[in-house]
């Protein structure tokens, strides 16, 4: 009987292995394709192939100042878009790095046990709600009362939208600091309290220097998660592909571009082409920062505090 069991469960964990490796392989399988496609409708762009109805389209194109791809005289200019991009992800993590990191500190070292077991679900379930719904928010809500508070002329602005789109970063960067600082060695804290140093002081000047790699990890990856944001963005920004350095000035940007345009493109065009090479240029950035943190950041330091070389 207590063989048979043993080769019922040896079966049961083969066929669970096996399906588990199927999935991810598919899953791989299907990234892979969708990569593909986006870079094959970029090709033409980068060939010089691209043709709109005054003729070809060059790379030199993307370098003006100017996106409107729809007129007698279409101009491609990605510097606004990138400006757009730049002004909202920029105000998204000044306000949420530090509040991320904050609360990160708090939880992990400070919170009562009971305090925290509300705190820590409270705010990652923020990573749980739909864009649509903070971008709803940010449209009805915040856009009014920012337009009221500081007497903008614009209600729906660059402003706006990025402390709209903080509200999605928060739980990323607090999730990823939260785990580094309780994967540091308990000694540490120990330590630091033998020595006369408050939890204020442990926390601060003992703790998170030794997570400064995590922490960094945890930035790079809220940086993308921004960077790359699409509903949140078409919803409070204004969508206007203005090029000026001010943040309470409408923008449009790279990802709000592509949702915004690609339904309305005609197929083959410079204007398809372009919004599948703004893809491209989304997804490397995005990777980058990805890989850097997950291969690099966090695996390294994982293996600073677990003994590793």
């Amino acid at each position: 009987m207590r063989a048979f069991n043993k080769v019922n469960f040896r079966l049961g964990e083969f066929i669970a292995e096996k399906c588990i490796g199927a999935i991810a392989f598919t899953s791989f399988i299907f990234i892979f394709l969708i990569l593909f496609f986006v870079f094959k409708e970029s090709i033409p762009l980068v060939l010089g192939q691209a043709l709109d109805d005054n003729g070809m389209v060059s790379l030199k194109a993307l370098f003006s100042s100017e996106w409107v791809p729809v007129s007698n005289h279409p101009r491609y200019g990605l510097w606004p878009l990138f400006i757009g991009s730049f002004k909202v992800t920029a105000v998204a993590m000044v306000i949420a790095f530090p509040i991320a990191v904050l609360a990160a500190i708090y939880t992990a070292t400070l919170a009562p046990p009971k305090l925290k077991e509300i705190m820590k679900p409270a705010i990652e379930i923020l990573a749980g709600f739909p864009s649509v719904v903070i971008g709803f928010f940010a449209l009805m809500i915040l856009a009014s009362f920012f337009q009221q508070t500081l007497g903008l002329k614009y209600r729906l602005n660059a402003f706006t939208g990025g402390v709209a789109l903080s509200l999605a970063v928060i739980p990323i960067i607090y999730t990823v600091v939260e785990e580094t600082l309780n994967s540091l060695p308990r000694t540490m804290t120990e330590a630091s309290l033998a020595l006369g140093a408050t939890r204020w002081e442990t926390s601060l000047y003992v703790l998170l220097p030794a997570a400064t790699q995590g922490v960094f990890a945890a930035f790079l990856l809220g940086l993308g998660r921004a960077f790359g944001e699409t509903m949140i963005i078409l919803m409070a920004t204004g969508n206007s592909a203005l090029s000026t350095l001010s943040i309470f000035d409408s923008v449009r940007t790279m990802s709000a571009a592509i949702g915004a345009e690609m339904a309305e493109v005609v197929f083959g065009d410079a204007h398809y082409n372009i919004l599948f090479f703004i893809g491209v240029c989304l997804f490397i950035f995005s990777f980058s920062l990805n890989a850097i943190a997950e291969f690099f950041l966090k695996q390294r330091m994982m293996k600073r505090f677990k003994g590793g070389a």
